[in-house]
């Protein structure tokens, strides 16, 4: 199948997922460039349609999908097309159209010694999508995106997220109704904090443990302050004022990875 004409309904179509209100209301999203398309074609994830620049072909490194037999359109379409459904200024000759997955919270409740990352108000996509990425690479339960986040469907952070968002639940939830649940499981809520008690390498991750990371400018809301059990310092022995939060997720991350596995 091809589609020429930048003017075709369904690039249309394709082009709004470029805005959030659209990918609310389509539930579907756009990943652009080689790497992610394959992520999302090994992970099984919903993907409607493939869509390559009909001058090259389908690139080499999926034809094992395109004959695979999967229910996803492949679908052949000129520069002109792939230019308006970019999001960047030199555009990779593949996109591809997924569904959103409308993950559930209740797994992460359940998990045995669960370790989850829980978003609120971060809202640069770039650390957004470096959290996602550092959370996967330690091999966390998950990550629960709160309100006030950029949107993790975002091309921004889809592209920071290097195809992360499709190897570990990531799930949007009511932080205000999930946290006392997990609180009532057992499970500790613990943040980084300036007037901390607990210097993070002391702190016992092997126990479950969900990490709260709030807004770059004004760090966790008061509600989900207030739920917290643990806060938690970063040492520093420079003289840097502070981490930004993608990296101090990244260190705190690291330590639980750590003394789960590597004690």
């Amino acid at each position: 199948m091809e589609i020429l004409s930048a003017q075709n309904p369904r690039v249309k179509e394709w082009a709004g997922l470029l805005e959030k209100k659209n990918r609310d209301k389509q539930g579907k999203y756009l990943i652009e460039g080689l790497h992610l398309v394959q992520e999302a074609l090994e992970a099984q994830a919903d993907v409607e349609c493939v869509c390559y620049d009909t001058l090259g072909g389908i690139p080499a490194e999926l034809q094992a999908a395109a004959s695979a037999g999967l229910d996803v359109d492949w679908i052949g379409v000129s520069a002109a097309v792939i230019a308006k459904c970019s999001d960047t200024k030199s555009p990779q000759p593949v996109f591809a159209v997924v569904r959103k997955d409308r993950g559930r919270v209740a797994p992460l409740l359940d998990r045995e010694r669960s370790l989850v990352v829980v978003l609120d108000g971060v809202q640069d996509p770039g650390n957004v999508g470096t959290i996602i990425r550092s959370a996967d690479a330690v091999g966390a339960d998950g990550v629960i995106v709160g309100a006030g986040c950029a949107d993790i469907y975002g091309p921004k952070v889809l592209r920071a997220t290097m195809g992360s968002l499709f190897h570990l639940p990531v799930v949007h939830s009511d932080l205000a109704e999930v946290l006392p649940q997990a609180k009532q499981r057992g499970i500790r809520l613990a943040g980084t904090s300036l007037q901390a008690a607990a210097n993070c390498f002391a702190y016992d991750f092997t126990q479950p443990v969900w990490l709260l990371f709030g807004s770059e400018g004004s760090g966790l809301s008061p509600e989900v302050r207030g739920l917290m059990d643990d806060g938690l310092l970063i040492p520093m022995r420079g003289r840097a004022e502070s981490l930004n939060v993608a990296m101090a997720a990244s260190v705190l991350l690291y330590e639980a990875m750590r003394q789960r596995h590597f004690s």
